[in-house]
């Protein structure tokens, strides 16, 4: 039995939500719904949802403004939000999950599908939601906080520790500067997108490396040296697009 409520200000949003949900999410056995975010604190506390799909955007209190008026995160969140970069940002930054409105059903359905396949303990999902809030306060992307779940549960880590980034299959591992080496259980196609903002470059399909730890090219090899000695390959396809990137982040790039 799967328990959800939807937390909207619209009605129009609440009734298509729940319309989807009752089409494309059958494994919900039941629902509930609010369109004041302050009943909805205590609907969260007398229905104890195992999800919850939560409007970013209310008048008087926001969703993130509500998440900080709970003492403990039990259950999983998708965020449902129009665009907005920052936010959307920051949330990928703390391994959450939102969907863009008007929300497409195979989206909700891949969506629910991640929902199904985590198994991830309650003080995660409290730090999870605590990293988000960490994050949306924060003036500066530089300071946002990436999330990596491993094995023993999330890690936190600023994006200027990240030396690189190798992808294996369906897993990625992490290098940094001032910890050991991580694996977790994404792509490094997910981790692109969130890391380019922060002078990471894509320079094969199975590296992602950070432009600041980067202390030479030599194009006899196609091969970046990193400032640990690390040589990693540049894929001959990208080594145009690669030097253009790094020559907006490095003057003088030896090559």
């Amino acid at each position: 039995m799967i328990k959800a409520i939807i937390i909207d200000d619209e009605q129009v949003a609440v009734n298509v939500m729940s319309l989807m949900i009752e089409r494309y999410l059958p494994e919900i056995t039941s629902v509930e719904s609010t369109t004041s975010p302050v009943e909805a604190l205590q609907l969260i506390i007398d229905f104890q949802p195992d999800i919850i799909f939560l409007d970013i955007e209310m008048p008087f209190q926001n969703g993130f403004e509500l998440l900080k008026s709970l003492s403990e995160i039990s259950f999983d969140i998708v965020f449902t939000t129009a665009y907005d970069k920052y936010a959307i940002q920051a949330i990928k930054f703390s391994a959450l999950d939102y969907l863009l409105k008007p929300i497409d059903a195979d989206e909700l359905r891949e969506t629910f599908n991640r929902f199904l396949e985590k198994k991830i303990i309650n003080q995660n999902k409290n730090a999870a939601v605590k990293n988000l809030l960490y994050n949306m306060q924060q003036q500066n992307l530089a300071n946002h906080k990436l999330a990596l779940p491993t094995i023993t549960g999330l890690q936190f880590f600023l994006p200027q520790d990240i030396i690189r980034c190798e992808g294996m299959s369906n897993y990625t591992k992490f290098y940094f500067s001032n910890y050991h080496s991580i694996t977790t259980s994404k792509t490094i196609k997910e981790y692109e997108e969130i890391l380019i903002p922060h002078k990471f470059i894509r320079v094969h399909k199975s590296h992602l490396v950070n432009a600041d730890f980067v202390s030479g090219f030599t194009s006899q090899t196609n091969n970046i040296i990193l400032k640990d000695g690390t040589i990693v390959e540049v894929s001959r396809r990208r080594k145009k697009e690669v030097l253009e990137e790094l020559g907006n982040y490095i003057s003088g790039l030896t090559n």
